[in-house]
Order: C-alpha cells, then structure tokens, then sequence
C-alpha cells in the first residue's frame, strides 16, 4: 500500500504550476458573475416571499377590521368577532327583566344610554339597536366612519346610517357595555333596541304576553 508524503515544492514543481495560473484568473469573473446571479436570484426570491407575506398580513388585517366593524351592525359577523376576540368587550351583565306588552301591541322599555334616560322599542326583527340623531347626541355618542357603509331596510325603504358605540347601557338591572349602535336622523324620535343587544343575553323569551330577559351571569348592574 502506497503512502502518500507531502513534500516541500521545490522550485522547479512551482514553475511547472505557473502556467496554469493564468487560466484560473480567466475564470474568476464568470464565477463572480454566477454568485452575483445566484444571489440576486436569492434576493428576488426572498423579495417575493416578503411581498407575498405582507399581501396576506394586509388581507388578514383589512378582513379583522371588516367583521370587528360589521359585528357591531350584524349578529353572524358579531359570532365571528366573539370566536376571534374582536369584540370590543361587548358584554351584559345584571338580573333577568320582565316587560309587559303594551296596548300597541309592541315592547318598550326605559333605557339609560350614558345616563340619559330614552324610551325605546324592543324589536327582534331589528338586526341592530338603533338610535336617533337627537339621542346620540345627548348620549354624547362619537360617531365614526365605517369601512363599509351602512345600510338599514325601514317601512320608509333603504336608508344610510353611521355608527357608533355606546359605552354604558342600562335596562332595569340589566347593563350592556360597549353596544354599537346606529345613528340617522331618517329615524325621527325612534330608539330601537335590536337583536344586537338580545343576542347577547342568555336567553329572552316572551310568554303570556311578557318578555323576558336574562343575561349571563346574573349580577347586580351597578
């Protein structure tokens, strides 16, 4: 079995070497220039990668803030923002609240909106509590804009609302924090209270001709 040694190069070895010199410095450019392409390539690749995450963060972003806006006007989308703690800590707390019909044929009930005091309708078939410009006014409502607008189907047609939040909303013992509401003038003195609202109770039910409420967690309100 044959030993390989290293040696010291003696002159004669180097000179044989010199001449291959030369075509290895010829080569160097081209090598060069494949790294520099690789990594450009490298760059572009990871440049894409980048643009491709930051379109769906953007997607993911603007669809968070479409169903945290429309849960507050819509109870599918209001699910949705609860499952994915958008909700704003919408909550109802206080003791179960029994409503006699009244001769119209219809539930009110004295409702503090911020403290001021407003009589108001109670109607399933509202998807969303409703409030005139004169009551978001004394309530001292903020309205704001919302991505995309709102649209309420009255006995009157289709019209536009803005929106708003009502931090504190007291029904008997029952208290409502951070309630989005509706705002029109196209409501006239009407304030409606809509399933916004009962669909965060456990449970409202009407029975001989009583509506009642009972939220989660019965508690005192104050």
């Amino acid at each position: 079995m044959m030993t390989w040694i290293p040696t010291r190069m003696t002159p004669p070895m180097a000179a044989e070497l010199t001449p291959h010199l030369p075509a290895l410095h010829g080569t160097a450019p081209i090598v060069a220039l494949l790294i520099g392409l690789f990594l450009l390539l490298a760059i572009a690749r990871g440049a894409r990668a980048l643009l491709s995450l930051a379109s769906w963060a953007l997607l993911l972003g603007l669809g968070a803030l479409l169903v945290s806006q429309r849960a507050g006007v819509d109870p599918t989308f209001a699910r949705i923002a609860s499952f994915l703690h958008l909700d704003a800590g919408q909550e109802v707390v206080g003791k179960e609240v029994r409503v006699r019909l009244s001769p119209d044929g219809h539930f009110w009930v004295r409702v503090r909106l911020n403290g001021v005091e407003r009589r108001m309708l109670v109607d399933s078939g509202a998807t969303i509590t409703a409030l005139s410009a004169n009551t978001a006014q004394a309530a001292g409502l903020t309205i704001r804009p919302s991505l995309v607008p709102v649209q309420i189907s009255t006995a009157n047609g289709r019209i536009s609302a803005d929106t708003a939040t009502v931090a504190d909303l007291r029904l008997g013992d029952i208290r409502a924090r951070n309630l989005s509401v509706v705002v029109s003038p196209a409501f006239g003195d009407i304030n409606v209270l809509g399933m916004n609202f009962l669909s965060m109770l456990k449970s409202w039910r009407v029975e001989d001709g009583t509506l009642v409420m009972t939220p989660h967690h019965p508690q005192d309100a104050a």
